[in-house]
């Protein structure tokens, strides 16, 4: 297996792996997402492949098949009046193929991707995680992920 930069050639392999997030969360809640929707489109994909402020790496099993991706975003706040200007690298999602889940491939994609942020010269990584999404969160924390803050909610 290999951790490499999405490519277009990536594309459907990204979408498949697209819909199954799209239906652990349309599962826990069908409030908020929607069932059978797509994160993005083809055409939005193709500029964040391209965007190199928001990388995206895959793990390919070697015959172009990707059996996991993580989406990351930079982000600073230089000049801000209340935050310090760190380096942060965002994981904005991370998903491993639900076929080959529990072969540590969101363990390596995960520390790839802070052996990346490093060399980035980022202080931090961070994520969120939807409550409903236990396995997730039981994993990140297995990954030594602490909580930095909790989102609320009162549903009206």
């Amino acid at each position: 297996m290999e951790i490499r930069h999405a490519s277009e050639k990536d594309i459907d392999g990204i979408n498949n792996l697209l819909r199954q997030v799209l239906n652990v969360h349309h599962n826990g809640r069908p409030d908020l997402f929607k069932a059978d929707a797509k994160k993005y489109t083809d055409e939005e994909l193709l500029a964040l492949i391209a965007d190199e402020k928001r990388p995206i790496f895959v793990a390919d099993d070697g015959a172009g098949n990707i059996l996991g991706y993580v989406f990351c975003v930079f982000q600073q706040h230089i000049g801000d009046n209340i935050l310090t200007d760190i380096k942060t690298l965002y994981i904005d999602d991370l998903c491993v193929d639900e076929r080959c889940r529990g072969e540590h491939i969101g363990r390596t994609l995960y520390e790839y991707v802070l052996a990346f942020a490093k060399r980035e010269g980022c202080y931090n990584v961070t994520l969120n995680v939807w409550a409903c999404n236990e396995n997730a969160r039981k994993f990140y924390e297995k990954c030594g992920l602490l909580p930095q803050k909790i989102g609320m909610e009162k549903i009206l």
